[in-house]
């Protein structure tokens, strides 16, 4: 769906993008909706990769339904992806972890989402599959406006300002 004008300028590698979006599941199932728009670099794998090359080439007032399987959204679920990790080292803080409770955890890939399976006395079994793997995603996108770069965001290859980046 779209309802672009000529005189504006395509999404392509390194423009800024800002847009809206919601997130919903396969079975329609809203999921996730932006509360202040989305701002990012095009083309500096700042968001999904199935998502960015769905993107390309519209315009600021486009709408764009994208969907996704999980192989270019999240993944696919990982049986693997269980670990025991002391508590000490959650990064969320909580008198009482509870199964079902999402927690944020250091990896060796950076801070990550996870999810509380099992509660011990000194550890927690967390899975560390993204709460989103695999599920077919639809994003409904609006995009608000599509700018030239600053040579500062496409050196540190992400945007910055409001909806973006701040160092």
């Amino acid at each position: 769906m779209t309802n672009s004008t000529d005189s504006s300028t395509p999404i392509s590698k390194n423009k800024v993008v800002t847009f809206d979006y919601v997130l919903s599941d396969d079975s329609g199932k809203e999921l996730e909706r932006s509360e202040s728009p989305m701002v990012y670099l095009h083309g500096a794998n700042n968001l999904l990769r199935g998502l960015e090359e769905a993107l390309t080439g519209h315009v600021e007032g486009d709408d764009v339904s994208v969907t996704l399987p999980p192989e270019r959204a999240y993944g696919l679920r990982r049986d693997d992806a269980m670990q025991r990790v002391p508590i000490k080292h959650l990064l969320t803080k909580a008198k009482k972890y509870l199964p079902g409770q999402i927690v944020s955890v250091n990896t060796k890939d950076g801070r990550k989402e996870a999810l509380v399976v099992k509660v011990g006395r000194f550890n927690v079994d967390l899975d560390m599959n993204h709460p989103f793997s695999g599920k077919t995603l639809t994003f409904d996108v609006t995009i608000n406006e599509v700018r030239d770069p600053t040579p500062e965001e496409v050196s540190h290859g992400h945007a910055h300002g409001p909806g973006g980046h701040h160092h």
